[in-house]
């Protein structure tokens, strides 16, 4: 059964965007529900045996963790790090003449300019890689909920299988470093009450691997010592008691029969490995308040500053896989359908001096060289242009203008999913290093050396000692890393 193309098709006949939403959570539904019945997933192969795609080899790491800085909502590229054209606000500014709403500057590396108000961000360039050519499909409706699926997994949903997190293949094939610290810790999204809920819960999950290979969600920084600390006033003994009820609790469930022993087995094991956080001074990690103020004051730039703060402990403490996103919330942060210039230069404000701390204190600890760091989004922006070009997406902006009249017509507020750009920082990239490019004019297309979702993630999985070709048994078919096991890693990207 091919959903994917069901709700294309249904876009196409005109069919209303609420009802292909309810489609698409139906369909996300199912597969949840599948991964709650299904038996232990079994690896397909190991490095030494073979597959129908040949022998696996898993790659010499460069990487030993790995954090995903999300600018969640659609992160406009020539406002952030591909510049283009400047021009000011002025009135009777044709829209067909916007590209960048921020002008140029120089960073660390000769020749190379990132956006005004990423100053902090634009000195420490000279560690990182910069890829321009980032490109998403055209998925019919440019749904953020779909692209991010689709980023953070690998795969276009819906899917028949619940497909895993990058950071659960991460935690399943790798595990933690430390094994009383999670291997995969999700900080800053909220997954209640902010829109979109339940399309995010579809991906922020350990999908058909089991619930020890999820995340552990701690959508608020400053309150996440709270989140690995018995409630106040009790003892260990009644903690102790706490945990044998609750199994005895779990066994006696009404879903006990729609769940599988292994996936039961799965719940239990990420109950002790929670248990033995709460029990341990590795706790302490999650606790930015520890931090020095000089320290926290530079990182305190909000929800998100305080999440690179908590990230760099988290993986010093020894989490494989932290994820750390501005928040996606539809029509705030990067999400700008309106107010785009004015919403950026706060982003940036936000993001900017956390994401250059982190940085330097990861180089600072020695931890840089074996740490990979991402700044991504599910796709970028543009002034005129949904989509791609020669898309039938529905044009999405609030302020549909061919002049600028208003500050809030001024900005880039269309999705466009033709170029964006992906930086790198450790793990093994390379130092100072621009790959791709998209063009100078409209449309702002990859024009040179593009890198697909699968593409990246082949390059991530690689870094980490994870073959892109990997895969697991699950409901009678082969699941692999990435699509069919056909991502290719980026060579040109590593040092």
């Amino acid at each position: 059964m091919n959903i994917e193309n069901n709700l294309s098709n249904a876009l196409q006949a005109g069919v209303p965007a609420s009802i292909v939403r309810r489609d698409f959570l139906r369909a996300l539904s199912a597969a949840g529900a599948a991964a709650l019945a299904g038996g232990a997933p079994q690896l397909l192969a190991s490095p030494s045996q073979s597959d129908s795609l040949g022998e696996i080899e898993q790659p010499r790491p460069t990487a030993d963790a790995c954090i995903l800085l999300w600018m969640g909502g659609g992160m406009a590229a020539p406002d952030t790090f591909d510049p283009k054209g400047y021009l000011p606000f002025e009135k009777g500014l044709p829209v067909k003449e916007m590209l960048s709403t921020f002008p140029a500057i120089d960073t660390a590396v000769d020749g190379l300019q990132i956006c005004q108000g990423l100053e902090n961000i634009a000195a420490v360039m000279d560690r990182g890689t910069l890829i321009r050519s980032h490109v998403q499909p055209d998925l019919g409706s440019i749904l953020h909920s779909r692209h991010q699926y689709h980023w953070h997994t690998g795969y276009v949903p819906p899917q028949t299988v619940a497909a895993p997190h990058i950071g659960a293949w991460m935690s399943r094939m790798l595990g933690a470093p430390n094994e009383v610290m999670p291997a995969f810790i999700n900080v800053g999204q909220r997954l209640e009450g902010v829109g979109e809920s339940e399309e995010l819960k579809a991906f922020t999950t350990a999908g058909f691997f089991g619930s020890e290979f999820g995340p552990m969600n701690l959508p608020y920084p400053d309150q996440a010592a709270v989140s690995v600390r018995p409630p106040q006033g009790m003892k260990s003994q009644r903690f102790a008691d706490r945990d044998k009820l609750f199994r005895r609790l779990v066994d006696a469930s009404p879903d006990r029969d729609r769940m599988s022993d292994y996936q039961q087995e799965s719940l239990l094991r990420s109950m002790d490995a929670a248990y033995r956080l709460l029990s341990s001074k590795d706790r302490e990690a999650f606790d930015i308040t520890l931090e020095p103020k000089e320290s926290y004051d530079v990182y305190n730039t909000g929800r998100f500053g305080q999440g690179c703060l908590l990230a760099r402990r988290l993986v010093e403490s020894g989490a494989r896989f932290v994820e750390v996103t501005t928040e996606y919330v539809p029509f705030l942060n990067f999400d700008t359908h309106a107010n785009g210039h004015t919403t950026m230069a706060r982003m940036h404000s936000e993001i900017d001096r956390p994401i250059a701390r982190l940085i330097r204190d990861l180089e600072d600890r020695g931890l840089l060289d074996r740490t990979l760091v991402i700044v991504a989004s599910e796709f970028s922006r543009d002034a005129l242009m949904e989509g791609k070009p020669g898309s039938n997406a529905n044009d999405q902006a609030t302020e549909k203008v061919d002049e600028i009249s208003e500050m809030k017509h001024y900005g880039l507020h269309r999705h466009f999913t033709a170029g964006s750009s992906v930086l790198m920082f450790g793990g093994g990239m390379k130092r100072g290093h621009v790959h791709g490019a998209t063009a100078p004019q409209r449309p702002l297309v990859a024009i040179e050396d593009p890198v697909s979702i699968e593409d990246l993630h082949a390059t991530i999985m690689t870094a980490m000692g994870i073959s892109p070709r990997t895969g697991f048994q699950i409901e009678g078919r082969p699941f692999y890393v990435t699509p069919d096991g056909k991502g290719q890693s980026v060579e040109a990207l590593f040092a």
